[in-house]
């Protein structure tokens, strides 16, 4: 009776699932954004299966690509003589994979800036779909946060797996096969900051999206915005941390590894010649100097960063990235919120 006069039975409500768990899986602001972008969601799947077999298989044959090099360490201090003696097929398979998932997880800031800007943000207030999510008891503000959080989880997530199993195949190796830790994809896909540049990418395309709301305008922002900061950060990475000074035979003898930024020599009359390469490669301190009496000059030097500096520089660019994300997104909601209020 209480049915059909429009009463509410007496006694407890029944139970329903939480929003996030509701028929084992997530729903809501957070199944939305999966959903939604479930097409960027596989091939970032896709392509994370992909690079984590192939770095399963570059660590299988390391032992292989290592025997290519006759034993060679990047610990030995003649580093010209750490050529490669017989070149196989392993040994190419595992150089050309590993500088080719370095390179995709160099770059990989571009796709997601680019994808942030014209799918994530820039297409959803083009065609409206923010506008109806709005309409639905869900705030502006709550609306971002979602867009940001959901991705940035599954950047990192999948970022950190490449890059740790990235390490462990290159352990296998030799560090002759896939270039010095100073070069640009080795550094980059080496440690935090690739994680870093992954999460300033998405918060730069955010930003880019709410800005123009147009899909293809948004896009072409953020990777313009992308490729700025990549570049720049690129340009003064090793201004990051201070480097080091070697002078006399030191400064000739750098161990293998290192990155040699300045070198130049002093002549008798005091002058600091920064491009004089004389003497290089002498091996003792009597034939140094027999060199130096024969050209005249009185000491050498050498400014460099030696590789244990390369934890500190990841460090320090990728607390800039952080700062410039944080930035971004702060400057996302405040737009968001001055276009709302």
């Amino acid at each position: 009776m209480s049915t059909l006069t429009g009463q509410r039975p007496s006694g407890p409500a029944p139970h329903r699932p939480s929003a996030l768990t509701r028929y084992g899986r997530p729903t809501g602001l957070t199944w939305t954004v999966l959903r939604l972008h479930r097409t960027a969601l596989y091939v970032w799947g896709a392509a994370l299966l992909t690079v984590v077999a192939a770095l399963v298989w570059m660590h299988a044959i390391g032992p292989d690509a290592r025997a290519a090099t006759g034993g060679c360490d990047a610990a030995d201090p003649f580093p010209m003589d750490c050529g490669i003696i017989q070149e196989t097929e392993a040994h190419k398979i595992y150089a050309n994979g590993l500088a080719l998932v370095s390179a995709c997880v160099t770059y990989l800031m571009y796709a997601v800036a680019v994808w942030a800007g014209a799918a994530l943000t820039g297409r959803e207030l083009e065609s409206g779909t923010a506008r109806l999510a709005w309409t639905q008891s869900v705030t502006p503000a709550r609306w971002l946060a979602t867009r940001l959080a959901v991705p940035a989880v599954l950047l990192t997530a999948g970022t950190t797996l490449a890059v740790l199993l990235g390490d462990w195949a290159r352990r296998a190796g030799n560090q002759e096969l896939f270039g010095g830790w100073f070069d640009t994809n080795v550094f980059i896909s080496s440690g935090p900051v690739a994680v870093a540049y992954a999460l300033a990418g998405l918060a730069l395309g955010a930003l880019a999206g709410l800005a123009l709301r147009r899909a293809l305008p948004a896009a072409a922002a953020a990777l313009a915005a992308a490729y700025v900061l990549h570049e720049v950060l690129d340009r003064f990475r090793m201004s990051l941390w201070p480097a080091e000074t070697a002078t006399g035979l030191s400064a000739l003898r750098l161990p293998n590894g290192t990155l040699v930024l300045e070198h130049g020599a002093v002549t008798g009359d005091g002058e600091r010649l920064s491009t004089s390469m004389a003497c290089v490669g002498t091996d003792s301190a009597a034939a140094l100097e027999r060199c130096v009496k024969g050209s005249g000059l009185t000491d050498f030097w050498t400014t460099y960063q030696p590789e244990s500096h390369f934890w500190p520089l990841q460090l320090v660019e990728s607390g800039l990235l952080l700062a410039v994300t944080g930035l971004a997104a702060a400057a996302a909601f405040a737009l968001l919120r001055r276009r709302h209020a």
